[in-house]
């Protein structure tokens, strides 16, 4: 049977790293929005004799993951592995100059998005799957974070409640919080940095695959 591991966020960053990580031992479908960038992961992929199968789509558009999700189902019938990497980075601003479309993003990718990818996703991994989740704990309550410090521990939150309620019957849910890394991402929040201080998304990927045996 092909173990088949669902990446949603996989176009770059740690998801991408991940996917690559992940793909001599499951067949990857890979979810974003980027299609240029899903097309290069899959390049790689390739190169390293895995293969993907690639989802160009934006979580939060309910209809196209429920149909993602039951496509999964009707090929394969199961899945082993979710990966869920895929976040909403609004722009630094102080809690009074918030922007109404910025926030609403931010709820809508990274708490909504969650909230509903959990019910279509839970029964495909059955009680032998494992879901992982990666939290940003520095960011909650920290100056200029608002919308993506509350909405991602928000995100956390659910998953939490999720590994709660699943811990005696599966499916596994991990919750893990990687080292800070040279991503976009991160290059976002913190444009003057030294990058060379940070472990780079491959090192986290690998680290974070050890955990899932």
């Amino acid at each position: 049977m092909t173990r088949l591991a669902l990446i949603t966020g996989a176009s770059r960053g740690l998801g991408a790293a991940l996917a690559e990580a992940l793909c001599d031992s499951y067949h990857i479908v890979a979810v974003a929005r980027t299609t240029g960038a899903l097309e290069e992961l899959d390049d790689r992929i390739q190169v390293k004799g895995g293969q993907a199968t690639l989802a160009p789509m934006d979580i939060t558009n309910t209809d196209a993951m429920a149909t993602l999700c039951r496509g999964i189902y009707d090929r394969w019938g199961h899945l082993d592995l979710w990966v869920h990497t895929a976040v909403h980075t609004a722009p630094l601003t102080p809690a009074s100059h918030l922007d109404a479309k910025d926030w609403a993003k931010s709820v809508a990718s990274n708490v909504t998005a969650t909230g509903t990818l959990i019910p279509f996703i839970a029964p495909l991994l059955g009680d032998t799957g494992t879901a992982l989740f990666l939290d940003d704990p520095t960011t909650a309550g920290r100056k200029f974070f608002g919308a993506y410090g509350a909405s991602k521990a928000a995100q956390i939150a659910l998953a939490r409640s999720w590994q709660a309620e699943t811990a005696k019957t599966g499916p596994r849910v991990l919750i893990e919080t990687p080292a800070p890394m040279p991503t976009a991402l991160r290059a976002r929040f913190f444009p003057g940095e030294d990058r060379s201080a940070l472990s780079p998304a491959d090192i986290e990927a690998a680290a974070l695959v050890k955990k899932l045996h």
